[in-house]
């Protein structure tokens, strides 16, 4: 039997969801367009999910959709759909629906606690270049060099940058709030942990190019001097 042309496999992708909060297009365009002279590098041809839960039920979805792409982000699904009717319109557009996220209610027969997934910390000991993409799939990420503007370094857990950081860091890509970044002298061009992220006209002055440590606090993004 001859073997198939295509391959079916799952996978893992980290997606940014722009979430709107008004359903004008031209204001939706503006506000993208503002973003992307921050960080044109980061942002253009990115793949978004666009979140409408904060939308009214008859948004033009498809006008929506039109403005964003014509900014350069490229659209890839729709979440946060809480009405028959929205779903309906999105459906039409020609995007698939997604849900984020949510975790599973277990039968009480079967609520016992999962073995977690421990992975080994990954190391990495030479510089992050321009254009690299270093992930740390469940585990921390160590880099123990220099991250060159261009670079992206993403883990599920805590990221260390023992050099200078002028690349792109994601750290808690899965979703988790505790993840935290650690960095010896930071020149970041965007920072995110879980997905709220500040992009390198964000990062406070007074620690640009210094010692720092990024966490969460009520889900934003905070920073202190790393001692």
């Amino acid at each position: 039997m001859s073997q198939s042309p295509i391959e079916l496999k799952g996978s893992n992708f980290t997606l940014s969801v722009v979430h709107l909060h008004d359903d004008q297009p031209n204001i939706i365009q503006k506000a993208i367009q503002e973003k992307m002279e921050q960080a044109p590098e980061f942002l253009k041809n990115a793949p978004v999910v666009i979140n409408i839960s904060h939308l009214p039920v008859n948004a033009d979805i498809f006008a929506l959709h039109r403005v964003i792409e014509s900014t350069g982000l490229r659209v890839v699904g729709i979440s946060g759909c809480q009405d028959e009717k929205q779903r309906e319109i999105v459906l039409k557009s020609g995007l698939p629906l997604l849900k984020e996220g949510k975790s599973q209610k277990v039968p009480k027969e079967e609520n016992k606690p999962s073995e977690p997934i421990f992975r080994k910390t990954r190391i990495i000991n030479t510089p992050v270049r321009s254009g690299q993409r270093i992930y740390a799939p469940n585990s921390d990420l160590i880099v123990t060099s220099n991250v060159s503007a261009g670079a992206e370094l993403i883990a599920d857990g805590n990221i260390n940058i023992y050099g200078v950081l002028r690349g792109r860091v994601l750290a808690g890509a899965s979703g988790d709030k505790e993840s935290q970044i650690f960095c010896t002298h930071l020149n970041a061009e965007l920072t995110s942990i879980a997905g709220q992220y500040w992009l390198s006209e964000e990062i406070p002055e007074n620690f640009v190019g210094k010692a720092a440590k990024l966490r969460l606090v009520n889900n934003e993004l905070t920073i202190e001097t790393l001692i």
